[in-house]
C-alpha cells in the first residue's frame, strides 16, 4: 500500500517551491492546481460546464477559461466560488486517485500537492498531511508582491482560505519557510528522510 501525504499550505507560503523541492529529491508528486487547469481545458465536460453555470464571457475566444475573469467573480461571491469548487474538485479528485493507483506498488509514499486540502475536507483521504506556514503577515506581503495586489484583495484572497496557523494545528508535520532558503531546504530534507524511513 503506497503511503499518501498530502501537501498543502496558504496562499504565497512557500509551497509550490517545498512542492519542487520534493519533486527534485525524486518522490512522485502530483499537483491539483494543474489537474485543476486540465479538468477544465478546451472540449473538457469541466470547462462546458463553466460556461453553463458562469456564461458565455466565461470562455476566451481561443476556447480556454477565463482565469481573471472567473477569479474576480468568484473572490467577491461566494455562491459562486461554491459552484465552481464543484465542478472542478470532484474531477481534480478523481485525477489524484488515478495518480496514486499508477504508481509501481513498490514506491513507499507519494506526495498530493492539495492547496485547498481543508477547505475542502480532503485531509482523511492521506495518511499524514505537511503544512507549509509562515506568518500571515509575511504571507500578505508576499502576495502583494508577487500578484502585484492592492492589500485590500489581497486580505480577500487570504480571507477565502482557512487562516493558515489553523492548517498548522491539523498537520502532521510542518514546514516553516519565514527564514532562509537554506532553511527550508534542510526542513524538506529531512521530512523525505522521514517518511522514508517508515
Amino acid at each position: 500500500m503506497i503511503r499518501r501525504i498530502g501537501l498543502t499550505g496558504g496562499i504565497a507560503t512557500g509551497k509550490s517551491y517545498v512542492a519542487g523541492k520534493i519533486k527534485e529529491a525524486g518522490v512522485p508528486i502530483v499537483d491539483a492546481d494543474v489537474l485543476a487547469r486540465e479538468v477544465v481545458a478546451p472540449g473538457t465536460p469541466g470547462l462546458a460546464a463553466v460556461r453553463k453555470r458562469f456564461g458565455p464571457d466565461a470562455v476566451r475566444r481561443d476556447g480556454t477559461m477565463d482565469r481573471v475573469r472567473i477569479a474576480q467573480i468568484v473572490f467577491k461571491d461566494k455562491r459562486a466560488r461554491l459552484d465552481l469548487e464543484a465542478i472542478i474538485h470532484p474531477a481534480v479528485q478523481r485525477a489524484i486517485d488515478d495518480f496514486f493507483a499508477q504508481l509501481p506498488k513498490r514506491t513507499p509514499f507519494a506526495v498530493a500537492d492539495v492547496p485547498l486540502l481543508f477547505e475542502t475536507k480532503r485531509e482523511g483521504q492521506f495518511q499524514e498531511v505537511v503544512v507549509v506556514a509562515c506568518p500571515r503577515d509575511i504571507q500578505l506581503m508576499r502576495l502583494m508582491e508577487r500578484s502585484k495586489l492592492s492589500k485590500e484583495d489581497a486580505e480577500r484572497r487570504l480571507s477565502a482560505q482557512l487562516p493558515i496557523d489553523q492548517k498548522v494545528k491539523k498537520a502532521t508535520h510542518v514546514i516553516r519557510t519565514e527564514g532562509t532558503f537554506e532553511e527550508t531546504d534542510a526542513q524538506v530534507a529531512g521530512l523525505i528522510k522521514k517518511l522514508s524511513a517508515k
